[in-house]
């Protein structure tokens, strides 16, 4: 990215919502090996925040032998500043659907579903519109394959996969143990592919355009674009489609108020930058970018010199006791105590030293709890404490 301060916005995902007929009966009429090496080929990895290569994920469920396989699409948008994943749903269904209708021809589905967060019930009733029309097209052209919407009940853990699976056969939605992965045992024990909402819309992308389009995109390890959801103290707070690989510095100039004094990427259980490290931050996933690579679910959260970092944190740890599954100890009684931890420094019950026993706890969390809600507790945690510990003490 250069130092130009101009962000390369791009409009892939929104435009033109009625070509979507046209994509799918083309690319239905493809060979599935040949359209799992062009998602391969396109670098596309899960936009969900973990990375995983979309394409590697169809390739291993379709070479599973099953007579039955799902491909559900993770609509549980439940990390705090994420709110884009809604704003597809609303305006550009049918190109999800898509995607679904052609992971179904690329693994052998032939039913998708959908798990729609509680809080987003209100979209129920227009995507089953859209679902309607979605499946009479496929009964057009001879495709079996239909879709149905489950809803969740507004739990964050439900975000993580097999949790998620749990909610959906009817018991608490805890994590599994992995192996085995969704891939191999998943929904109702069959090989299922579980991509989140914007995973979905640009494998809609690659389809309609091809893969160089979107490989040309973003930067080595980061192809492609990146909706994000920015908010806090911006004067520009939305959803924007930009290209990955951008310096937050750049970021920053761009939907700044002029005194940011930190950023939180990746939501509550991202990382939350200061000024000082804006130069040396690239925004995509792990890999050889230059300084800091940070991957982000796609939340952006700007503070400025007004916020208190203590307060920061203190909000983030009430949502991780409050969301916290309570399966394993790590997780259930560590984000308790270091809630309590930070409390009691902050009043002055225990000394500014206390923070780094606090620091190795959240250690024990990352090698520890069973999921991703526990063993990302510690980027938050360390993030903030290492470079606000002035705000953390009495």
């Amino acid at each position: 990215m250069s130092n130009s301060h101009q962000l390369k916005r791009v409009d892939f995902i929104f435009r033109n919502e009625n070509d979507w007929k046209k994509v799918l009966s083309s690319t239905l009429k493809r060979k599935p090996a040949e359209l799992i090496n062009e998602l391969i080929s396109s670098e596309l990895k899960g936009r969900g925040g973990a990375g995983f290569p979309t394409g590697l994920k169809w390739k291993l469920t379709s070479e599973e032998k099953s007579e039955e396989k799902y491909i559900i699409c993770n609509a549980d948008e439940g990390e705090p500043g994420t709110f884009k994943d809604r704003e597809i749903l609303s305006k550009v269904p049918c190109k999800v659907l898509t995607a679904m209708a052609v992971c179904g021809h690329v693994i052998g589905a032939k039913k998708g579903f959908i798990y729609l967060r509680g809080e987003y019930k209100y979209l129920e009733p227009e995507l089953k519109k859209a679902i309607d029309e979605f499946e009479y097209y496929c009964k057009e052209i001879d495709f079996d394959f239909s879709i149905s919407i489950f809803m969740g009940s507004g739990a964050y853990i439900c975000g993580e996969e097999t949790a998620l699976l749990e909610s959906m056969e009817g018991r608490r939605g805890e994590p599994r143990n992995k192996p085995p992965f969704p891939s191999q045992h998943g929904y109702l024990g069959k090989p299922t592919v579980v991509n989140n909402v914007e995973t979905l819309v640009h494998a809609f992308t690659i389809f309609k355009y091809g893969a160089k389009k979107f490989y040309d995109l973003g930067v080595q390890y980061s192809r492609g674009t990146k909706l994000f959801s920015v908010s806090g103290d911006t004067p520009k707070p939305g959803i924007y489609e930009l290209e990955l690989g951008m310096s937050l510095q750049d970021f920053v100039y761009e939907f700044g108020d002029g005194d940011t004094k930190a950023v939180q990427v990746g939501g509550a259980s991202g990382f939350l930058v200061p000024r000082k490290k804006f130069k040396d931050a690239a925004i995509g996933f792990k890999g050889k970018l230059t300084g800091i690579s940070l991957p982000t679910g796609g939340s952006m959260m700007l503070f400025n010199s007004s916020r208190s970092m203590f307060n920061v944190l203190d909000n983030y740890l009430e949502f991780f006791s409050e969301e916290s599954c309570g399966q394993c100890t790590p997780c259930r009684v560590g984000c308790q105590q270091l809630l309590l931890g930070i409390k009691a420094v902050k009043r002055g019950d225990k000394p500014a030293a206390y923070l780094d026993k606090l620091m190795r706890l959240t250690e024990t969390m990352q090698l520890t709890a069973k999921c991703g809600l526990g063993q990302s507790v510690a980027n938050s945690f360390s993030s903030i404490v290492e470079n606000f510990r002035e705000e953390m003490i009495y």
